[in-house]
């Protein structure tokens, strides 16, 4: 893309996009997965944007984590507020 066809955020209509490591999230249960992929992200509103190749490596990640093929770390633990 040149300097003369910068992108829009669609949501915002910020031209201040840029490419960044993000950690998307797939959901296995009532655990989740952060994945890290490099994407386009608007540094206005924060929306996301994922060319097909990384649609196409989160898909295979997903199908991985359902089959279990591949290998998970536990890095923390999720807790919730009761009795409130």
């Amino acid at each position: 893309m040149s300097s003369e066809e910068k992108m829009k955020c669609i949501i915002c209509n910020s031209e201040n996009i840029v490419r960044k490591k993000v950690e998307e999230e797939i959901k296995k249960g009532r655990d989740v997965v952060f994945v890290p992929v490099e994407t386009l992200v608007c540094q206005n509103c924060g929306e996301r944007y994922y060319d097909r190749r990384t649609i196409q490596f989160l898909e295979g990640i997903e199908e991985k984590v359902k089959k279990e093929e591949v290998n998970l770390e536990t890095v923390g633990k999720v807790l919730k507020v009761v009795g409130i």
